[in-house]
């Protein structure tokens, strides 16, 4: 079993926990469609909340929680340009994580028509 060592700039002790744990937890994090929906429009590059909010359709309220998850979790980064706040993404693999996850969904979609298909013609 591999365990993963959470350290923090802060005095608390460090968490060990499994490799298989903190995978869970980060998959849950990413589990809201919101956060999904601004990790695709990052991958495009960096992006100010302004554009962000156009492009998702929720209150600002709303956005700016979603964002901050993804800021505290590490996976985008946010830097401010005068009154405007642009977020990124922290690295490509967040991009290839995304592009994994729309290959396999095309697969289990392409695999349910072909089934359906063969169920109709029986």
């Amino acid at each position: 079993m591999v365990d993963v060592i959470i350290t923090s700039p802060n005095p608390r002790p460090t968490v060990h926990r499994p490799l298989y744990q903190a995978k869970a937890e980060f998959f849950r994090m990413l589990g809201h469609p919101v956060r999904i929906r601004v990790l695709e429009l990052l991958q495009d590059g960096p992006k100010p909340v302004r554009e962000l909010l156009a492009d998702v359709d929720v209150e600002p309220s709303n956005l700016s929680q979603q964002l901050s998850v993804l800021r505290r979790s590490g996976i985008v980064t946010s830097r401010r340009e005068g009154s405007t706040v642009v977020y990124e993404l922290a690295g490509a693999d967040v991009a290839d994580l995304l592009g994994a996850a729309r290959r396999i969904l095309t697969e289990l979609s392409t695999g349910r028509e072909e089934l359906l298909a063969e169920l109709r013609e029986s």
